[in-house]
């Protein structure tokens, strides 16, 4: 992993972090688009303030993905997915849709399909209400979404029963869940496709790295990001002392006493300039006259390149 070497303490940057490419394709075709004509998200692109922002910022319009109209001709369907039916009834309506639905999204949007082809219940693990589990369910409305061992009585008792999982979900977490199924219905025939992605969960498995060699972790991204929150709660879990932010301001001052090294991560909505942000943020708390300005280059899940005067590898 990279590090930056402060005199308080070492700032330590994931492996794998930040936007992933679904995201960063979605957000590339829609600035792409509305260079070229007025456009309305149904939605927001990314679970991120900053994306957001953005967009707006270059005539982005938004619009409910459940409503029936919109303010330009154009609509686009975001990175989250939507259901074939939503789909259908915005064209019907004579609008032109632009779909950056994730490709990893899709997938899982094909296995449901396929799980119920073959006559199996399906269940939905992910957090009910997220846009990506509506645009899951919307298509299947008999599907069960779970989320914790006590959901699993929300299952009637049939004979057949299918899962797959929304795709930002924390893989153990699934894993476990699915055990938990099988636990409590042993009578009953259960297949599980995996549809956590992997940005997901190489994000996931660079935080166990980043948690053993970190004394406190910050993880960086939208409020209602998903993911992010995963990020700090699988943290946590693996015993560190863990936060979710959206911006450097937020970083307590309470917080960094006592600590050597600080593990930073990012939600896969999550800006390049957002991590950029923060890293420069604690190392202006540390040496106020000398923070060096810190820039990274992602390409998806691949590891950032940071350019800084005092930056080592590890």
């Amino acid at each position: 992993m990279k590090t930056i070497q402060t005199t308080r303490y070492q700032i330590l940057l994931a492996e794998h972090s930040g936007m992933c490419f679904g995201v960063r394709q979605a957000l590339e075709t829609t600035e792409a688009l509305l260079k070229k004509q007025p456009a309305t998200i149904l939605g927001q692109l990314a679970h991120n303030p900053t994306v957001t922002s953005r967009l707006a910022q270059q005539g982005a319009q938004t619009a409910q993905l459940a409503g029936n109209s919109a303010p330009t001709p154009q609509v686009i369907i975001t990175a989250h997915g939507a259901a074939d039916r939503d789909r259908k009834r915005w064209k019907e309506a004579g609008y032109q849709v632009t779909d950056t639905t994730c490709p990893l999204v899709k997938v899982a949007h094909a296995k449901l399909a396929k799980l119920v082809s073959q006559g199996y219940l399906p269940v939905i693990i992910g957090k009910e209400g997220h846009v990506e589990v509506r645009g899951l369910q919307g298509d299947f409305p008999n599907a069960r979404i779970i989320l914790n061992p006590q959901d699993i009585k929300k299952i009637p008792h049939v004979k057949r029963i299918g899962i797959i999982s929304q795709t930002t979900q924390a893989i153990d977490r699934v894993r476990d869940l699915v055990k938990e199924v099988r636990k409590q219905r042993p009578e009953v025939e259960v297949v599980f496709y995996d549809t956590v992605c992997h940005p997901t969960k190489d994000r996931q498995s660079s935080l166990k790295e980043l948690c053993q060699a970190s004394d406190l972790i910050l993880a960086i991204g939208g409020a209602n990001s998903n993911n992010t929150a995963q990020l700090a709660r699988s943290a946590r879990t693996l015993g560190c002392k863990a936060f979710h932010i959206e911006h450097p301001s937020e970083i307590r001052e309470e917080w960094l006493k006592g600590i050597k090294k600080i593990g930073l991560t990012a939600g896969t909505s999550t800006l390049d300039e957002s991590l950029q942000a923060v890293a420069r943020h604690l190392q202006e708390l540390a040496e106020p006259k000398k923070a060096d300005i810190v820039s990274f280059d992602f390409a998806g899940s691949a590891r950032p390149a940071i350019h800084s005067q005092r930056v080592h590898e590890s």
